[in-house]
């Protein structure tokens, strides 16, 4: 363990760089509360995304490089924000009209839609549960209902009332005039509609707690600001969470990081220590512009799961945080590829350079060996020219290449060739395009079927490589990767493509000899 934590202390792995600065901030010292505490906050209204996966996960990854560079205890809190009013309706939900009439409720006073929970909000919360258990994180749920109106956050409410001007102060700051005119950082809940009101406070009594405002209809109200009649802005809520909670972690996406110096400004002026942060770069759809919920651009989590595991996908979101990202269909087949590549490099690395390795964090150091004797990439090749639908043909072509191999002793390379059927269906086939070869690479290829035609090597994978290389350098194809590039265009219908001896290997001799014929007789251009 020693050695581990030695080790530890010096990765240059983002999650034990997190860790190291959480610790610095502790001094060494355990918190008073007995542990250390991450935070990640979601907003019920409505399903689940895969920003919340990408935020739990990496808080979790954090969490536990931490726990191995110091033995102060942990806990991981998923905070539901489900006491904000309902602003607008989502569009995939029934009941329009019901919904409609319950815009600006509280999300746990909305009823269900669904008619499956006591609330809007409880569907969601349900939903979000269920997924984060899905993926095996261990966390405590806390719903901001519950937080609110079971005296929970009353401490820290009674103590904005008191120091009510100086989070005006702060808030004040950030805001262009015409919204300062109407600005008050709580919002109360109107008693008899049951709606979060945005109005302004005309008294904020600091001795007995309580707000006075005009609801919309011009009628005074006072209410104590405990017990859930008032809820916070979500900017001072932020702050306020920190403080009631003391958190001691939160990450959160590159467009919050403007708020931070109010979030850390609240906590400290209702008494708490602003968290050490983690701030990452936002998701990119294929043309560049940030992923957003309500413009349905870029990939969601469940089509990337429909074509790949879950694993790929902590892959992807294990690589560099603070660095945007493209997420897009055609990164999957990539890092699919490039997350077996580090299983089957962790096992011959040294403490340090597995430290190093995405698998580790994605697995907590329980790294399982790679069984994908086929890449990935390969498969989706493979998928193309043999016209496989379905698993068993491909294994067809697997057992003659990987005799050992078997869907029962290799479970991930049997998933993965469904998912690239799958892929190669939806993603693949409706843009392939080949093309005719010129007569240069013409007579190439006559020479590449001659020396196939009188192969007498079996699937040896690194022997085919050399003969396809031998004629790229014979046939003086300068540079060599566009003698390569002219074998994907021409005989898979794509630009990139797999080692191509290994692929020779995969899909057999003759059957390649056979695919170059075709080629060469212009039936895949055709």
């Amino acid at each position: 363990m020693s050695e581990l934590r030695d080790a530890a202390m010096q990765s240059k792995a983002w999650p034990f760089e997190e860790a190291r600065a959480l610790l610095k901030r502790l001094n060494g010292k355990d918190p008073e509360k007995g542990y250390v505490l991450f935070e990640t906050g979601y907003g019920p209204s409505g399903l689940p995304h895969i920003g919340t996966f990408g935020e739990v996960l990496r808080t979790t990854m954090i969490r536990r490089a931490f726990e191995v560079i110091s033995d102060i205890p942990t806990r991981l809190v998923c905070f539901s924000d489900d006491l904000d009013g309902m602003r607008k309706v989502p569009e995939n939900v029934p009941q329009q009209e019901m919904m409609h009439e319950n815009l600006q409720r509280p999300l746990t006073s909305v009823p269900d839609p669904f008619g499956t929970h006591d609330s809007f909000g409880g569907h969601n919360n349900a939903m979000l549960r269920r997924f984060l258990d899905t993926f095996g994180f261990e966390y405590e749920f806390v719903s901001a209902t519950e937080f609110y109106r079971t005296g929970k956050f009353d401490d820290t409410l009674k103590l904005a009332t008191e120091r009510y001007d100086d989070i005006m102060a702060i808030m004040l700051k950030s805001l262009r005039d015409e919204r300062r005119e109407t600005y008050s950082c709580f919002l109360p809940i109107h008693p008899e509609t049951g709606r979060v009101l945005y109005v302004p406070m005309k008294h904020v009594d600091a001795k007995e707690h309580t707000v006075t405002f005009d609801d919309e209809d011009g009628r005074e109200w006072t209410l104590p600001v405990t017990g859930g009649n008032v809820k916070l802005q979500w900017k001072p809520d932020f702050g306020a969470r920190w403080a009631a909670l003391g958190v001691d972690f939160e990450m959160y996406g590159k467009d919050h990081s403007t708020n931070t110096p109010i979030y850390d400004g609240i906590c400290k002026v209702l008494g708490g220590r602003a968290p050490h942060h983690f701030t990452y770069e936002l998701f990119l759809d294929d043309q560049g512009q940030k992923i957003s919920k309500s413009k349905g651009n870029g990939l969601t989590m469940d089509e990337w799961l429909s074509y790949a595991s879950t694993d790929s996908l902590s892959y992807f979101m294990y690589l560099k945080p603070k660095t945007a990202k493209r997420m897009h269909f055609d990164v999957i087949p990539k890092m699919v590829d490039e997350y077996h590549q580090q299983l089957r490099a962790f096992e011959g690395q040294d403490a340090k350079a597995r430290l190093a390795n995405p698998a580790y964090h994605i697995h907590r150091g329980n790294v399982p060996a790679s069984d994908m004797v086929v890449p990935f990439q390969m498969l989706l090749n493979l998928v193309s020219v043999s016209g496989a639908e379905d698993k068993e043909t491909l294994w067809g072509f697997i057992r003659r290449y990987a005799p050992e191999a078997a869907p029962e002793t290799h479970p991930g390379l049997d998933a993965a060739a469904g998912f690239a059927i799958r892929y190669y269906e939806d993603r693949v086939k409706p843009t392939k395009t080949y093309r005719a070869p010129t007569e240069e690479e013409r007579a190439a290829l006559e020479d590449l079927r001659a020396r196939l035609a009188a192969w007498q090597g079996g699937a040896d994978a690194d022997g085919l490589q050399s003969e396809v290389f031998a004629v790229g350098r014979e046939r003086q194809f300068e540079p060599m990767r566009d003698w390569f590039k002219a074998l994907y265009e021409i005989l898979l219908g794509a630009s990139e493509g797999p080692r191509f001896g290994g692929f020779i290997a995969l899909y057999g001799v003759e059957n390649t000899v056979a695919l170059i014929d075709r080629a060469l007789a212009g039936e895949l251009a055709g």
